[in-house]
């Protein structure tokens, strides 16, 4: 076991290291709050689940509008430095968190946090896929993502205990964990930007757009996009709207409920390789599509969960699915990226997680309000079922476009 591990600590530079335990402190701290963060903001402003999601809403929207410039400033000035000043600003957001007590007040933070995220976010899987060849980028991914799952099966256990005693708690801690970040990105980390693209001009407005356009020329990526953006509507409900639907449907308290996302973790910390070793054999598209499937599935299943065990068991499910799709539609974007775009490529396929947590909570506050709560589940399955059919079709047509080799 040791020799394994020595040959996996060898078989990656040390900065792919640098990430994989900055992104487990990232996750750890940032999920004390997110799980949790539209129960504190139904308690502290009393007002219907829509107009709360809302604020989560606002997020995204200008989490969306900020990657598409986040993704150009990455490819012309570099990653290591925007990494480090997205991670302050949103330390920085986390912060004051703590005396937020209306709506305008949260917005606000909504706001900063929003434009801060992608900038560390774009900037570590560009710089992952800078260091790392093709041929390795499926496993890297895949130990990046226990290297995050491990933080969020920490993260929301321990902030669920914290938020018992006090929220604040949760926040600096969370603010914390973003600064740790930084500094080791300020002090370990070298800059990948590839010196080709160091010699380009100094991107100007007028010429952004080229780098998008040329990107929409990828058709099955862009319909890739399109499709994994609207299934990933069910990542939101699951993650954002799920604490919110336990506690107020079925009295499960934040301290129990941390577990079920600790559950996840766990899953993908002794999973992740053994079925990336697995679907890695097989057409990303085509897993892509089994993972959206069970997506699907383990959405649905919360309709008919009436406690604590039911939810556990549509996490399950749902992990399954993440533990397929996640690390191989990270693959499949950065392996179709050429060196000069890969800061935009990451953007974009960023921005999946950006729409769904716009349209994800807006949509299931929407569903609880006029319909009923569990009428979430029900729209998160029909949503699901739509992006796995338009996946399928997608594979199906790869696949043929693909030569047959003998």
């Amino acid at each position: 076991m040791l020799k394994k591990l020595q040959n996996t600590y060898q078989k990656y530079p040390k900065q792919f290291w640098l990430l994989f335990f900055g992104m487990f402190i990232a996750m750890m701290t940032g999920t004390m709050i997110w799980p949790l963060l539209l129960v504190y903001v139904s308690k502290q402003l009393a007002m219907p689940l829509a107009q709360g999601a809302s604020l989560i809403t606002i997020n995204a929207v200008i989490g969306v509008a900020f990657t598409f410039l986040a993704g150009p400033l990455i490819d012309k000035f570099g990653r290591k430095w925007l990494m480090v000043f997205g991670l302050i600003v949103n330390a920085t957001g986390y912060v004051f968190l703590i005396w937020a007590d209306t709506y305008t007040y949260f917005a606000a933070i909504m706001i900063v946090t929003g434009f801060s995220n992608p900038l560390f976010r774009v900037g570590a899987d560009a710089m992952l896929t800078d260091i790392i060849p093709e041929e390795q980028r499926l496993d890297a991914f895949a130990l990046t993502r226990m290297a995050k799952n491990v933080g969020v099966s920490m993260g929301p256990a321990i902030g669920g205990i914290l938020a018992g005693i006090s929220y604040n708690i949760s926040y600096i801690s969370a603010a914390s964990g973003m600064l740790i970040f930084g500094f080791l990105v300020v002090i370990f980390a070298k800059e990948t930007l590839p010196a080709k693209v160091e010699k380009t001009p100094a991107i100007v407005v007028s010429s952004q757009p080229k780098g998008y356009l040329h990107m929409l020329k990828d058709r099955e990526f862009v319909t890739m996009i399109a499709l994994y953006s609207f299934g990933w509507i069910l990542v939101a409900l699951i993650w954002l709207l799920l604490p919110v639907y336990a506690n107020q449907e079925f009295g499960i308290q934040e301290s129990q409920y941390g577990l079920i996302p600790a559950a996840n973790g766990l899953m993908v910390i002794f999973f992740q390789l053994a079925v990336t070793k697995r679907t890695k054999r097989f057409h990303p598209l085509s897993m892509i599509t089994l993972g959206m499937f069970l997506y699907a599935i383990g959405t649905g299943s919360v309709a008919f969960s009436t406690g604590f065990w039911g939810f556990m068991l549509s996490i399950v499910i749902v992990t399954i699915g993440e533990l397929i799709i996640v690390p191989t539609s990270s693959a499949y974007v950065a392996n179709r990226a050429h060196p000069e775009m890969r800061g935009r490529y990451m953007g974009i396929y960023n921005l999946t997680w950006s729409f769904a947590r716009g349209a994800g909570p807006l949509l299931g506050g929407w569903l609880s309000d006029s319909f009923g709560p569990v009428s979430i589940w029900y729209g998160g399955f029909v949503i699901g079922t739509i992006s796995t059919i338009g996946l399928l079709l997608l594979a199906s047509y790869s696949a043929r476009k693909r030569p047959i080799l003998l």
